[in-house]
């Protein structure tokens, strides 16, 4: 199909025009200067992003268009921050739109104590974080389960910590499908799945997983800001985790699947991990629903992990559960069955969102009452030495990205460049100079993370309001940050 050619719709919208195999356009949401880093990037690396979004237009049934939001870099077949929306009859299910961790996602939790006495006490609090919120690649939890328990896991979702002790009622009415979706079957989830996560609910991982003491350092739209009780220096907690090893065996367990789908059902294969399967086909039904008990058992893990910070802040502060409240949880590794207009009509769609973050706005019947009036919270992870933002979506927005955002600020570069250029203690040094006390279980993960290693968070967050299809509600800035 040779180079990706481009064709600018506005300052902050480019497309690929539909040619050749190409079912739709595709379209990423970038300006002038993230497009030329892109092919720039492209050119000198194995994955091209641009090239990945070409090929999920390639796809069966998707519709309106192959999409990315302005975060966007290679993943695996689907580029980070891309967006495939599926005709149920047509369409096709691919792993890479989900990716390996799924539903890895971000709980942000605003806590009744001032920024003042947060910072008098940050080295006691982040010690008792780093002591009671397991973390680090391969680290286990306080919950010891059984095959039957798993099981219940990943049938239950959030609900299963939340009986278990961990947080409270109110946490459910503000986390995205109150912590559990329908449909979920462990009988498609294999044991070795399983056992992988016997006791990893109620850990944070490695990678880019953190977790952060933040505050309000901006607000920007003041109506959302009071619709979502954020003021100007308020302290809030943000959990950044998924499914752990259960989702990334999923991924790899359904890769065999999928696979032999696409040769049995005639689907090119555009890049490796681009197989796909019918939805409605066995073999996509049921990575469907292995994908769901994936859903579930990253809901309970954040469940897990907000009982986790609501303990150490009661052993710093003596302050009650109920004195820390869930603002929104969201994940942006997942699939979801929506309903979105498409030439006018309105259908059930199955969306791919692959490091992209749903963002309903003002009216849908998925947001919380309490956020209605607005659109619920969308929660963007930056840097550790950056920024974070709370955006909402918007009516352009619905109609465009079928209700899509920025998860994040997007790598810049790769772990192991990041290795050569940066060092942990050096990281965790300068950002102590910063007011920002980091706590890692690994230098090396410092290093792999560090601020320089991903875009501008700024740049990328005023792409997508540029573009009128997010708007920035509030910027969050590091106190404390956590890491594997």
């Amino acid at each position: 199909m040779g180079s990706v050619k481009l064709e600018k719709v506005h300052d902050c919208l480019w497309e690929i025009p539909k040619e050749d195999a190409m079912q739709v356009p595709g379209r990423i949401y970038a300006d002038q200067r993230s497009i030329d880093f892109l092919r720039e990037e492209g050119k000198a690396k194995q994955w091209d992003a641009l090239v990945q979004v070409r090929n999920v237009a390639c796809l069966p049934g998707i519709q309106q268009a192959s999409l990315a939001m302005a975060d966007i870099h290679p993943g695996y077949g689907f580029p980070i921050g891309g967006v495939g929306a599926f005709d149920l009859e047509t369409g096709v299910v691919t792993i890479a739109g989900v990716g390996f961790d799924i539903n890895c996602g971000v709980r942000t939790m605003v806590v009744d104590i001032a920024r003042d006495e947060i910072e008098r006490r940050k080295k006691e609090l982040a010690n008792a974080l780093f002591e009671t919120v397991p973390a680090g690649l391969g680290s286990t939890g306080s919950l010891k389960l059984s095959k039957k328990e798993i099981d219940h896991v990943l049938r239950e979702g959030a609900r299963f910590s939340l009986e278990r002790g961990y947080g409270i009622p109110e946490d459910l009415q503000f986390v995205e499908e109150e912590g559990s979706v329908d449909g979920a079957d462990p009988d498609c989830v294999s044991m070795h799945a399983k056992e992988r996560q016997f006791k990893q609910v109620g850990t944070l991982g490695s990678g880019n997983h953190y977790l952060e003491v933040q505050y309000v350092e901006e607000i920007f739209d003041e109506e959302a800001a009071a619709a979502f009780g954020l003021d100007r220096d308020q302290v809030v907690v943000s959990i950044h985790t998924g499914s752990r090893a259960l989702g990334h065996q999923i991924g790899t367990d359904y890769l065999k699947v999928l696979r032999r789908a696409s040769e049995k059902y005639h689907i090119p294969i555009l890049e490796a991990e681009l197989v796909a399967a019918p939805i409605k086909s066995p073999e996509g039904e049921r990575y469907i629903a292995a994908v769901k008990a994936g859903i579930n058992c990253a809901f309970a893990n954040r469940q897990a992990i907000g009982g986790l910070v609501r303990k150490a802040f009661h052993r710093i502060f003596a302050i009650k559960d109920e004195e820390i409240h869930t603002l929104y949880e969201v994940g942006h590794n997942n699939l979801k069955f929506e309903r979105h207009t498409v030439n006018g009509m309105e259908k059930e769609l199955l969306i791919h969102r692959k490091g992209a973050t749903r963002a309903f706005g003002p009216g849908r019947p998925e947001v919380p009452q309490r956020y209605r009036e607005v659109g619920h919270p969308v929660l963007v992870g930056g840097t550790m030495g950056t920024a974070s933002y709370v955006l909402v979506g918007t009516e352009r927005g619905m109609e465009e990205t079928f209700g899509s955002a920025v998860h994040g600020a997007g790598r810049l570069k790769s772990r192991k460049r990041a290795l050569r250029e940066y060092r942990g203690e050096r990281i965790i040094g300068d950002l102590s100079k910063q007011g920002i006390l980091v706590k890692v279980h690994s230098k090396r993960g410092a290093a792999e993370e560090a601020p320089g290693a991903y875009k501008d968070v700024d740049h990328v967050v005023s792409i997508m309001e540029g573009a009128g299809v997010n708007k920035r509600v509030v910027r969050l800035r590091p106190l404390i940050c956590v890491k594997g």
